[in-house]
């Protein structure tokens, strides 16, 4: 890949994280957290992992994610969990947006799977305990 496509793919991915992040900040999503998979997998570049209060705030938080992607102009290749809405999966492509009730998450543990190895997070979890 040239460095100018490379350039701006990375803008691209840029730009729709902070659009990500604004939808999740406007409907006051909890924990949000990025994991960086570059290098881990080519199915995306970034994770982002946030926790709804109930099943309608989840179903509301992956909606404003939908809508806000879209005002930037990316179109989600696809939408999951939306029924039940415990664990809704939004695929922008370049970035992955799993919105969860907390049960869900921590009984999936998608911060542990993915951060299994990294130095940052292993180091988090030495300062923190």
């Amino acid at each position: 890949m040239s460095q100018t496509l490379q350039r701006s793919k990375t803008a691209n991915a840029e730009s729709l994280r902070q659009h990500v992040l604004n939808a999740l900040d406007e409907l006051k999503a909890k924990d949000v957290r990025e994991i960086d998979v570059r290098g881990k997998t080519s199915i995306a570049d970034l994770l982002v992992i946030c926790s709804g209060t109930s099943a309608r705030h989840v179903k509301s938080i992956a909606d404003e994610v939908v809508k806000f992607a879209k005002k930037a102009g990316v179109m989600p290749l696809g939408v999951e969990g939306e029924q039940e809405a415990e664990w809704v999966l939004v695929d922008l492509g370049d970035v992955i947006v799993h919105v969860m009730l907390p049960r869900i998450r921590e009984f999936y543990g998608l911060e542990r799977l993915w951060t299994v190895g990294d130095r940052e997070a292993e180091n988090e979890a030495v300062n923190a305990g």
